[in-house]
Parts: structure tokens; C-alpha cells; sequence
């Protein structure tokens, strides 16, 4: 390592770990940082790794791009890593991401399926004209765990920060999904892979933009405004209602599963199997009960849905899923819902995040993110009954309807499956209740009283 290197590298190492999307902050940890390779057609850009070795688990290696500019940009203040001496010259170093003139280098390198010795370009877009190599991007605020940026309003490209081994999911599927022309999913125009750590590792994937699309989330939340501010109408009778849309989503959902089955097939779970995932979730339940004693209240009728899945005699079909579903993951465009994020778990290995799962945990995965949509103005406002009785009517009903669209679309409504579909929703509410104890205890009531209901719900109650 040059004395060039060793000045970045201590940049990078003192900055990386108190970014937004480094993973590992409160733990300790030894920080070592390497140039992975320059960026071709960007003599200004160096990909760097910061490999972050942990006290108490599995190291973690990180991405880093940084430009170097023999002037201070104010533009660029933000992102200012600080500034390294080589010659008696001074170059500042910045996070080369948000840096719109080296960005199209990335783009070109996709254009032309380039492979630069640890770099590797895959254009998977029928023509390098789909590539919008002339098109000023702008980075994404809202992202957490990447670094995500649209050019013009034509593609979207997002670099990975934490590496792993292997394709990343999100490529894999949206690959896959691609050349079976889906309907319901971004179309992945490209890829970025390198040699990290003597394996190959996704760098960056860069896929259709959905231009106008608002996220299911905002849209849920906009419809849940709506009724709060008619204090005598129903759900169904505000002007806002949801629940068209939700059932659209539901049968888009239904869409990408079938899409989902034919690109990657399907298999039936074994009754070892279905043991092992019920003695998880009851494990899962009982890590949790730590952090969240509330939850010893309806432990025992948990651990009872949990038994009953081990219990199950019927067949329980397995296949790729999205993994982490929710009102956030879905895209409403002019024309039609899109799902996007396939990475899965953001937390699990990648391996872990290929494994196939039941459909069912997709849909629980959406039926708790209807929940917080119809509740997180009763938590914004403050608790009132009237408010609550409300929010539980619009989370009731849009559920339902997620669930009917699906049923249309699939030609089997997941609700005659409650025993699993409860225990998925159930262990996602486990969850959630242990991330609002730990960050924003406020909304802690809402996973609570989720799971209160699924405890008491009986056999015959499809509400769940």
C-alpha cells in the first residue's frame, strides 16, 4: 500500500462506520480498509472495501467509492471524507456517489458488458441504447442499507454497501423475472460484480425507474388520513378508500408468486421441516419475551399456533418469495403495482435469503404492514378510542381486500390456510415488537395488540 493509500485508508475507516448504511454501529469492531480496483473511464474514482472484523460475530465487508478532487467541492461538502497529501499536493476525497460527473462511468462500463480485470459489467437490456449513459443522477435520500441513484427519470442504479458472497438476490430475481417479461417488477437493465475477499460479490445492479409510481406505504397512510378527518364515515365510505387498490395489490402479489414459481420451481415442505420452522418461530418468541416482557401474556397461545404448524398434515408448497414484504416494497405507477427489493432479509446471509419459503410469509408480511398503516395516526395523535376503533375498521378491510385480490389472481385464497398464515404474521409481530421496544417505544401498542388478537382469534375468525 502505497503512502497515497495508507492516508485513504485511514479516511475511510475513521468515516465509513458512522454512515447511515454501515451495519455494525454499537458493536465493537477492528476497521481495515483496501482498494478494490480504479473505475474504468473514471481515472478519479477508486472502489474501496472497509472489512469491519467484530468482538462478538462474523466480519463484515463494506463498499466505498471515493473520487479525489484537487479542489474543494462545495457540492460535494457533505459527503467529505477529508483530504490525503501526495507531492506536496493536496486531493480531497469524496464519496464518489454523489459525485454526477464521474456516476455515467458505471453506466458506460454496463453499456459495454465491460470486464476490467477485478470489475465485471453485465448488460443484461436487450440494447446499449436502453442504457441512459447521458442522464444526470441524483441520489436517493430514503435508502438505509445502499446507496441508491436514478439518471434522468430512465433507470435507477443500486450499489450495494455491505458485500457478500455470491449473486445478491435482487439481481438473481429480477434477472430471472426479466426474461419471463413479469408485468408486476422493475426490468434489470444491468449489473455490477467484483472479486471481494477471493469470491465474487454484487457491486450494483441498475434496473428500470418507475417514473411518477408513489410507494404503497404513502398512498395506505394518505387513505388512513382521509377517513381520520371524516369523523362519522366508515371505511368504505371516505373518499379515500384503499381497498381497490389494495386488492389490485393483492392480485399483483399473486402475479409475481406464480412468476416467481415458474422461473425458480417449486417442492413440497417435509413434516421435519415444518418442525424445524415452528421450534424458530418459538425460539424467536422467546429471545424476544426478554426484550419485550409484555409478550409473556400471550406466549402460551403463540407457542400454541407454533405447535399447530408443526402439527400440519396438509402440503405445504414451497419457492422463491419476495422475503421481506411490505406496503413500503410496492410501487403504484399509472398502470399497475410493481414490486421492488428483492434482497430479502437484509440482516440473513444471502444463501439464507435464496432459501425457499412458503408464499403465506409475503402475505403476513403485507397484512402487518396494512395493521401499522391504519394505526400510525392513532399513534401520531395521541391514543383515543374513536381513533383506534377506526384505524382497526381500515386495517380490517384492506387486509380483506389484499387477501381477496390475491385469491382472484392465485385461484386459492390464502386465508383458508390460517393456522400457518397466523403463525407468519405472528412471528413478524415478535419482531416488530422487539425493534419498537428497542428504537420507538411509542408504537410498540401496535405489534402488541396485534399479537393480543392473533391469540385470541378462533378457528373461524379470517380476520387474522
Amino acid at each position: 500500500m502505497t503512502e497515497l493509500e495508507r492516508q485513504a485508508a485511514e479516511l475511510v475507516t475513521a468515516w465509513a462506520p458512522t454512515q447511515r448504511w454501515f451495519g455494525g454501529k454499537g458493536r465493537q469492531a477492528t476497521f481495515s480498509a483496501s482498494p478494490l480496483a480504479a473505475l474504468p473511464d473514471a481515472e478519479a474514482v477508486t472502489i474501496w472495501t472497509l472489512r469491519a472484523e467484530y468482538a462478538d460475530g462474523e466480519p463484515e465487508t463494506y463498499q466505498v467509492p471515493l473520487v479525489a478532487r484537487e479542489e474543494p467541492t462545495d457540492t460535494l461538502e457533505h459527503v467529505l471524507l477529508g483530504t490525503v497529501a501526495d507531492g506536496g499536493r493536496t486531493y480531497w476525497i469524496y464519496d464518489a456517489l454523489h459525485d454526477k460527473d464521474v456516476t455515467p462511468a458505471w453506466l458506460r462500463g454496463i453499456r459495454d458488458d465491460e470486464h476490467d480485470g477485478t470489475l465485471r459489467f453485465v448488460r443484461y437490456a436487450d440494447s446499449p441504447d436502453d442504457i441512459p449513459v447521458d442522464e444526470p443522477s441524483l441520489v436517493l435520500t430514503a435508502e438505509q442499507s445502499n446507496t441508491s441513484m436514478v439518471f434522468g427519470d430512465v433507470a435507477i442504479m443500486k450499489v450495494f454497501r455491505k458485500l457478500q458472497p455470491g449473486i445478491n438476490p435482487d439481481i438473481e430475481v429480477q434477472g430471472a423475472l426479466s426474461k419471463l417479461g413479469a408485468k408486476h417488477i422493475p426490468r434489470l437493465l444491468g449489473a455490477v460484480e467484483g472479486d471481494v475477499d477471493g469470491g465474487t460479490s454484487s457491486l450494483a445492479m441498475l434496473q428500470e425507474f418507475m417514473t411518477t409510481a408513489t410507494d404503497g406505504w404513502e398512498l395506505a397512510k394518505a387513505s388512513v388520513r382521509d377517513l381520520m378527518a371524516e369523523a362519522d364515515l366508515h371505511a368504505e365510505e371516505a373518499g379515500g378508500d384503499f381497498a381497490g387498490e389494495a386488492g389490485r395489490l393483492g392480485e399483483a402479489v399473486a402475479q409475481v408468486h406464480a412468476d416467481l414459481a415458474t422461473a425458480f420451481g417449486t417442492r413440497e415442505a417435509s413434516a421435519d421441516e415444518l418442525r424445524e420452522r415452528a421450534q424458530a418461530m418459538q425460539e424467536r418468541l422467546q429471545r424476544a419475551i426478554k426484550v419485550v416482557p409484555e409478550l409473556g401474556e400471550v406466549a402460551d397461545a403463540l407457542a400454541d399456533n407454533y405447535a399447530a404448524v408443526a402439527g400440519l398434515t396438509d402440503s405445504v408448497t414451497m419457492q422463491r418469495i419476495h422475503g421481506d414484504l411490505h406496503l413500503g416494497q410496492a410501487l403504484r405507477t399509472v398502470t399497475r403495482w410493481v414490486l421492488i427489493d428483492f434482497e430479502g432479509e437484509p440482516m440473513a446471509e444471502i444463501d439464507a435469503r435464496r432459501e425457499f419459503d412458503s408464499p403465506l410469509r409475503d402475505v403476513a408480511g403485507m397484512l402487518r404492514s396494512f395493521d401499522y398503516a391504519g394505526h400510525h395516526r392513532v399513534i401520531e395523535a395521541g391514543y383515543d378510542q374513536q381513533l383506534n376503533y377506526r384505524a382497526g375498521e381500515w386495517s380490517d378491510r384492506n387486509r380483506d381486500a389484499f387477501c381477496a385480490g390475491y385469491a382472484e389472481a392465485a385461484g386459492a385464497d390464502p386465508r383458508t390456510h390460517l393456522v400457518l398464515l397466523r403463525a407468519f404474521e405472528a412471528d413478524k409481530a415478535v419482531y416488530e415488537a422487539v425493534y419498537e421496544a428497542r428504537n420507538r417505544p411509542a408504537w410498540l401498542p401496535i405489534p402488541l395488540a396485534s399479537l393480543t388478537r392473533l391469540a385470541t382469534a378462533t378457528d373461524g375468525d379470517t380476520s387474522s
